[in-house]
């Protein structure tokens, strides 16, 4: 089935749909193709191929709502999965504010190509697949005589999908994914199981990196764990690796969303132009940089995608407002999800500011531990490294940071010019003054 077969079979259910008594409909279709091979100590342990086409129907009736979805595309089908579907939204809780966005949100303007879909992706063969994932595991095993054990994986996703609304919204969407990296788990003092990996997920095949990288990486990691210990508890200046910063970030996200501020669970709720954050931190939702993994020119809704900016220099400036929580708050629709998220960036990489450290920790990744939306009160393990004097002293671990976001983002202060380029949060280092970190 090609697009404008999708787009054909789409506009009948959604007319079938409002045949049957809803008022309002939301018909998209799917196919997506994935494949996934995984090398687990010198074995091929997993080899998947997925395809799946997909159907999902939004009703409203009479300021009811419900969703549905079938894999089953025929008509015949269709008109009973339909009828069913109508008939018992009809049966739910009267809600005023379920209705689809108003017209005027959805996308008005000429598209350009944001390059996320890989054109070449038929032409991958699965012993190209099979080859990477297997030399990825390779040069990790070489790399030293104390792993206990080394995995590798490839995989790679082709989707494409047509939305259309009964109030005028017709959207189209193709695209590519293509993952691949390795895990390690090595052999540490005692009984100490240190394990890191690395992964890459790109929009190009040609983008990801190396198979070298790819596979050392993931072990050097793990061996600069070994040793791992708690040290005294106290104030540190800290520095969180890029790769590690989405942890942090995500406190934020929850406390952005309508959802939270009409159920009165965001710290952030009254917040819009006044200071959350260092001046150091600036928030940018960019959906349309080209080969990110979170570009697109319109959301989940149908909403128009907009580049935003979200914090300014330390001052909040937006929330994320979908359609149905916007209603309720009498605000109008942004976005409820995020796209691509990238920073005021510094001019320092990681190395550089770790040199500046005199008595600090370098977390490089966090173990458990949570963050309270409604408070901003938050507690993270760390994995991470000592440094004194700009030197690594020992790896540590087992230890806490604790505090309130709201004070806790006033200690950045510096940026690093770092974007991780594997995610659609492309967020640098950071170093923060005067944490508190429990240990021994």
């Amino acid at each position: 089935m090609n697009n404008k077969e999708r787009i054909d079979l789409a506009q009948w259910a959604m007319d079938y749909t409002l045949k049957c008594g809803s008022d309002q409909a939301a018909v998209s279709i799917s196919n997506r193709r994935e494949i996934e091979i995984e090398y687990r100590d010198k074995k091929l342990e997993t080899l998947r191929e997925l395809t799946q086409n997909s159907l999902n129907l939004q009703v409203y009736a009479q300021n009811r709502y419900s969703g549905h979805s079938t894999n089953d595309l025929r008509k015949d089908s269709l008109k009973k999965f339909i009828e069913e579907a109508v008939a018992s939204t009809k049966y739910l809780t009267e809600d005023k504010y379920r209705a689809l966005p108003d017209p005027k949100y959805y996308p008005q303007e000429s598209q350009i190509d944001l390059k996320i879909c890989d054109k070449h992706y038929d032409k991958i063969q699965s012993s190209h697949r099979k080859k990477m994932a297997a030399e990825i595991e390779e040069i990790a095993r070489a790399q030293s005589d104390q792993i206990i054990s080394a995995s590798s994986g490839y995989s790679d996703g082709y989707y494409e999908s047509v939305r259309i609304h009964s109030n005028g919204f017709l959207g189209e969407r193709e695209s590519t994914m293509f993952d691949a990296g390795s895990s390690a788990t090595v052999k540490g003092k005692e009984d100490g199981r240190p394990e890191d990996w690395f992964w890459a997920s790109v929009r190009f095949s040609n983008d990801l990196p190396s198979v070298e990288l790819l596979g050392k990486t993931a072990v050097q990691r793990a061996l600069r764990k070994i040793g791992q210990q708690k040290i005294k508890s106290g104030k540190y200046d800290m520095i969180v690796e890029n790769r590690a910063a989405s942890r942090l970030i995500s406190m934020f996200r929850n406390p952005m969303s309508a959802r939270a501020l009409q159920q009165k669970s965001s710290f952030l709720d009254g917040m819009i132009g006044k200071k959350i954050a260092s001046e150091k931190l600036t928030v940018i939702d960019d959906p349309f940089i080209e080969k990110g993994l979170g570009s697109r020119f319109f959301d989940g809704e149908g909403l128009a995608a907009k580049k935003r900016v979200i914090i300014d220099k330390g001052i909040l400036q937006q929330y994320y407002v979908d359609n149905y929580y916007g209603k309720k708050l009498g605000m109008q629709p942004t976005g409820g999800s995020t796209s691509n998220i990238v920073f005021e960036y510094g001019s320092r990489s990681l190395d550089e500011m770790t040199k500046d450290l005199k008595n600090g920790i370098l977390i490089n990744g966090f173990i458990g531990g949570n963050s309270n939306s409604t408070t901003g009160d938050f507690s993270f393990g760390i994995i991470g490294l000592l440094i004194e004097n700009g030197e690594i002293v020992k790896p540590i671990n087992e230890m806490n940071i604790s505090g309130n976001a709201k004070d806790f983002w006033k200690q950045l202060i510096e940026m690093g010019n770092d974007p991780y380029p594997y995610s659609s949060w492309r967020r640098p280092s950071m170093f923060f003054e005067g944490v508190h970190f429990s240990g021994l």
